[in-house]
């Protein structure tokens, strides 16, 4: 569900930077009971974006295979190649490390409430739940507070046909709390713990939950949560190292996850603060961490995962150039208009891929840090249909590019929020 509350901030307060260290590697796999994550990376759950488009587009957007790899010298130069015993000329890909299909090893559907699923008509429980086969794997989250709603909903993610099934926890957004879903349930550990023991007989796909600190400084709960989940059989878990209280603001308190991968010996997936491939290397090495999740910084760079895959098998990864920025918005608005063409026919409540205001919500992000993007998104801003948005957007790209992809604006780019569509309520 999107609405108000918290929502998605571009930058982060006071960034760290992190300078990757010789020994840090996000894994290579992680299993989540009988489901492989390969890589151990994961695409967070964010209600108004990872819909089936978004989720496949980021799929995509991320292979990264070993015949794609650049070679010794392109990559790290002799001394390097030396250095980790490759001769000149070969792959710095080891499938080993890197993965050889996916940048992305698990995506997740946005979160969707376990009461509305089990009482929305089956046309309309089409929009949450329709996958397809290149998804794989995928988890569906769930959010509420009642043990046998959310366990009934819980049959239905496995009748689907879903790899898991993953309890929300974490949302901060007041229309989620309200309702004691998401992060309002950490002030009531043993209605967590009925509802751990309900999902868990309902289902035998894996069974996942993802948590913050606790509610406030005051009273965290994340170790106590930890060890309630361990015990109650789920598969993993993961943190979101700041408190509900924080909402987003502040740093991830990445030493929380350390602890809570200290106390379990479950799976363990920290999330928050991840910018970038340097930020995942630096929290698997200074956590433990099995893997570990991205939110925010898919939307604006959905290219991340390929960039972590690289990273870890060659210590560099590749930056999008202007033509590439101009491939990714065009494919993925091209998806939206696929996707709005072939289920036209359904119900209102069913249709996916809302093409103008879909597109309007993305371009903000889409374009952050694009010389004259401001430019691009008022144009956009002002077009009625897909179609028109689809040759805003080829008119500007084509003009970069064809001035050697200099600004087309006379001022950069801000990178300022543009549209009030641009919301995303997430865990």
């Amino acid at each position: 569900m999107a609405g108000k509350g918290f929502t998605v901030k571009k930058d982060w307060d006071n960034p760290r930077e992190h300078a990757m260290p010789a020994e840090a590697r996000v894994p290579a796999e992680v299993r989540l009971g009988t489901v492989r994550v390969a890589p151990a990376t994961v695409l967070a759950p964010m209600a108004g974006v990872t819909d089936t488009v978004f989720r496949r587009f980021i799929r995509h957007a991320s292979l990264f295979t070993e015949a794609s790899s650049p070679t010794l010298s392109a990559a790290a130069g002799e001394d390097q190649g030396a250095d980790q015993g490759v001769e000149p000329g070969a792959s710095l890909v080891e499938a080993a490390v890197s993965n050889a299909q996916s940048g992305c090893g698990l995506l997740m559907t946005e979160f969707t409430s376990a009461d509305g699923l089990s009482r929305m008509r089956e046309t309309k429980r089409r929009r949450y739940l329709t996958f397809y086969d290149d998804e794989h794997p995928i988890g569906a989250q769930l959010f509420g507070a009642n043990a046998e709603t959310l366990a009934d909903a819980a049959r239905i993610v496995e009748e689907t046909g879903f790899d898991l099934v993953d309890l929300n926890l974490g949302c901060p957004a007041k229309r989620v709390v309200g309702n004691n879903g998401g992060s309002g349930l950490l002030r009531d550990l043993p209605r967590i713990g009925e509802i751990f023991r309900a999902v868990r007989k309902a289902v035998t796909i894996p069974f996942t939950v993802k948590f913050r600190l606790g509610w406030n400084d005051a009273d965290i709960v994340c170790l106590e949560l930890a060890r309630m989940a361990e015990a109650e059989g789920l598969d993993g878990l993961a943190l979101h190292a700041r408190t509900r209280e924080q909402g987003y603001s502040g740093q991830a308190r990445w030493e929380w996850i350390a602890q809570v991968k200290q106390a379990v010996k479950i799976p363990v997936v920290g999330n928050g603060d991840i910018r970038t491939p340097e930020d995942a290397a630096a929290m698997v090495a200074q956590t433990g961490c099995d893997a570990v999740m991205i939110g925010r910084a898919a939307p604006a760079n959905p290219w991340i995962f390929r960039q972590i895959a690289q990273y870890t098998a060659t210590g560099r990864y590749d930056r999008p150039t202007l033509e590439d920025r101009y491939r990714m918005i065009r494919a993925y608005f091209q998806m939206l208009l696929d996707e709005a063409e072939a289920t036209k026919d359904l119900p209102r409540d069913a249709r996916m891929g809302e093409t103008a205001g879909k597109m309007k919500q993305f371009a903000t992000w889409f374009t952050h840090g694009v010389p004259g993007g401001a430019k691009l998104r008022g144009d956009i801003y002002h077009s009625k249909t897909g179609a028109e948005v689809l040759a805003q957007v080829d008119v500007f790209f084509r003009a970069g590019m064809a001035g050697g992809g200099e600004s087309v604006a006379e001022a950069e780019d801000s990178g300022a929020p543009f549209f009030p569509e641009g919301e995303m309520v997430y865990d």
